[in-house]
Parts: C-alpha cells; sequence; structure tokens
C-alpha cells in the first residue's frame, strides 16, 4: 500500500476497463450494467478496508484505486 501510486483514468488499462475515479461519472451509455451504489470500495476484487480512501486492486497491479471509484470489472463483495 505504502509507496503506490494513485491509478490515473488515462492508464491503458484503467480505460480498457472503463476505470473512473468517481463511480457516479460511469458511462451509463458505454457500461449499462453500471447500478448506483457500486464503486471500488464494494467490489470483491478491493484489497483495501471499505472506510479506507484507497486501496490496492489485483487488475492494476502497483497501483491505488480510490475506493469511490469504479470500473467495468467491478464485482459484489460476497
Amino acid at each position: 500500500a505504502y509507496g503506490q501510486s494513485k491509478l490515473d483514468e488515462k492508464d491503458a488499462q484503467a480505460v480498457a476497463l472503463g476505470y473512473v475515479s468517481d463511480a457516479t461519472k460511469a458511462d451509463k451509455k458505454k457500461y449499462p450494467q453500471y447500478a448506483a451504489g457500486q464503486a471500488c470500495s464494494s467490489c470483491a476484487l478491493y484489497q483495501g478496508k471499505p472506510s479506507d480512501a484507497a486501496g490496492a486492486c489485483p487488475l492494476f497491479a502497483g497501483k491505488q484505486v480510490s475506493s469511490k471509484a469504479w470500473c467495468s470489472a467491478w464485482a459484489k463483495k460476497a
């Protein structure tokens, strides 16, 4: 966690997955599966605590994603 930089929305992997640092700005035309309330903090892949501002994600190695972010790989936490 320490020393990891925040994921840039313009990062190639971020663009490929439709990553936005503010989930409410998700492209609903391109990603109709997006639903209000979805965010990295509630995703099964998110490795931070739900209360953390940012955390690691295995999809973006070495980068931190915002807990309020969203991408098309979002999966509901079990």
